[in-house]
This record gives structure tokens, sequence and C-alpha cells, in this order.
């Protein structure tokens, strides 16, 4: 018997099939390289915040979730809040949002909190601002009494009314250690890697996320005895220059530093002013992938963007340009 050739139409047909395949792999290859000539070859970025007592307890965030964060614990503690309230919104907004900025939810709900503009939260546009809705929801917690003393799914619900309340609790382990992080009282525990790419950041766009999240204040002369304006009693942020004028965060003739004075608020003793100063550096970490931050300075310490990772930076520790000193934190947003 003769051996049967192959149909025609059959070797046509699998030809375009074939063709398309290939053209998906270099497709996905060329996807590839981009992503590793615009990270420098990172890995996807991601945030960590791990304990400040030694211990194996750590969370993972993508940049969007830490930048959140960062907001929420911003506004707390411009507003003298303490830890625990910081700790309270966390956990609120982890089960709510997954701390995204949602612009969705059940019926008219939206924003990190899902906060409904029906039921007095302001309106969706004032909501979907991180540090309008953070604003809100400690000027709701500051008016429960002891709330402070309350377990975190009981003063949550107090502020909330969830249907869910007791998923708030779930939240706490994570809540806590990035409460610990971006208030300061744990110091170089949270990192952010893979970000910053190629691109170099704006400094001016820096100081005014600056001004957004912690009031106007933040860039004032540590020596200032000016009073505070940036928060006012809904979250809501006024503008961060100086009187006459100058711009404030400047750094000299270095264009690409931000430079951030630190200060104990009232009240507080040097201990205080250290802690405020982690909470700021710690906050340009959690940013670092957004604003294009590549080093971050403070009290000895350098977060690297290249490396991803807290180190002793170079210099004195007090005034070298890398170090930050204790006085200040230093923000490089050089490419």
């Amino acid at each position: 018997m003769a051996p049967q050739s192959k149909s025609p139409s059959r070797t046509r047909s699998g030809r375009p099939l074939r063709m398309a395949a290939a053209f998906l792999v270099l497709l996905a290859l060329a996807g590839y390289l981009a992503m590793r000539y615009t990270t420098g070859g990172r890995t996807a970025p991601r945030c960590t915040v791990v304990s400040g007592r030694g211990g194996d307890a750590s969370y993972h965030f993508s940049p969007e979730q830490a930048g959140n964060a960062a907001t929420i614990s911003a506004v707390g503690t411009s507003r003298g809040m303490p830890e625990r309230a910081v700790v309270i919104a966390l956990a609120t907004a982890l089960q709510e949002s997954d701390l995204h900025n949602l612009d969705h939810g059940d019926r008219d709900s939206v924003g990190l909190f899902q906060q409904r503009p029906s039921q007095g939260w302001g309106t969706t546009e004032k909501i979907m601002d991180p540090a309008y809705a953070a604003g809100a929801f400690y000027t709701r917690l500051n008016r429960v009494p002891g709330y402070a003393r309350l377990p975190v799914t009981v003063a949550a619900q107090h502020v909330q009314r969830s249907g869910f309340p007791e998923a708030y609790a779930r939240h706490e382990p994570e809540a806590a250690l990035l409460a610990a992080a971006l208030t300061g009282r744990a110091p170089a525990t949270l990192t952010c890697e893979g970000g910053g790419g190629r691109m170099p950041g704006d400094p001016d766009r820096v100081r005014r996320a600056l001004v957004h999240d912690f009031g106007s204040d933040v860039l004032a002369p540590a020596a200032s005895s000016a009073p505070r304006h940036g928060t006012s009693a809904t979250g809501s942020r006024t503008t961060g220059e100086r009187a006459g004028g100058a711009r404030a965060g400047s750094a000299g003739s270095d264009r690409h530093m931000v430079t951030v004075p630190v200060r104990a608020a009232a009240g507080k003793a040097a201990t205080g002013a250290r802690q405020r100063g982690w909470a700021l550096a710690h906050w340009a970490v959690a940013n670092s992938v957004a604003l294009h931050i590549t080093q971050v300075g403070y009290g000895g310490r350098q977060w690297s963007g290249d490396t991803g990772t807290w180190g002793t930076a170079g210099g004195d520790g007090k005034s070298g340009a890398s170090a930050g000193g204790t006085d200040r934190v230093l923000i490089d947003t050089a490419g």
C-alpha cells in the first residue's frame, strides 16, 4: 500500500498556530526584559516589616499597601494619637480594604476604611483621599471612651459598625508590627526592595507628600515655635511653605535631596524626637517606589534602594550626608 500523504489543508492550518505561539513567547520575553531593565534586574517590588525585638514575625506588603499604611500612621501621630490608635486604624483598614484605596465596595462604601458618603463620612472624592479618610476615622475613634484599653474588635466596631466585627482582630498582629515601625518606636524594621527603577524622583513631589500626610509644619525648622496648621478635624491638609515663602525641606545645593527637620512633640523628651525621626524615615521608605526615593538616612543608618535594606551609614553619624544624624532625615531622590 502506498503511504498516505499529509493533508495540505491540515499543514496550512497548523502553521498559523505555531506562528502565534512563537509570537506569544517573544512577547513574554520582551516584557520580561523590559521589566529587568526598568527595575535594574531586581525582583518585583515589595515591602517587609519585622519585629524590633528580634523575633521571627514578619509580614510582606505591596508598595501601595505600605504607602497607605504610612499615611494612616502619619495622620495619627501628627494628631498626637497613641500607637494603640494607629494599631486599631491599621487593623481596620487591613480588614476593610487590605490597605488598598478602593473606589467601590458594599453599597456606597469606598476608600481604605470603606466609609460611606451616605453615612456622613464625607463626599466620595474626600474619602478617596487616604489622609482625609484616616483623619475621619481618628476623629470618630477619639470619641470612643477608653478606646486605647478596648480590644481592637470592640474599638473598631464603635467606629465602623461592621456586620462582621470579629474580623478586625485577625489583623492585629501585622497591624501591631506596622504601627511599631511607622510610629518610629521600632527603628529600621521596615524595608522596601525592587523599586525606584532608573527614573529620578522629584524632591518637590516628596515635600508635597510629606505635607499631605504629616501637616504643613513637618518641613518647618526644628527651632520653630509656630503653631501647627497641618491637620483639620477631618484630616485635610494645608500648604508646606515657611513664612515668607521660602521653600521648606530644601537641602542647599543638592537639588535631589530633601532634608526633613526632626523635633519631639511638645512635652516629649529627646527619645520622642528620635522616634519622630524614625517615623519620618520609615514613611520615606514605605513611599520609595511611588516617589522614586533611592536613599534614606537617619541616626547613623541608611536605607538603600539598591539593596532594599538598612545598613550602617558612612560619615560620622551626626552630620554625615549619608547618615542623616538624629536632628534630620535625609531623603535622596537621585536616579
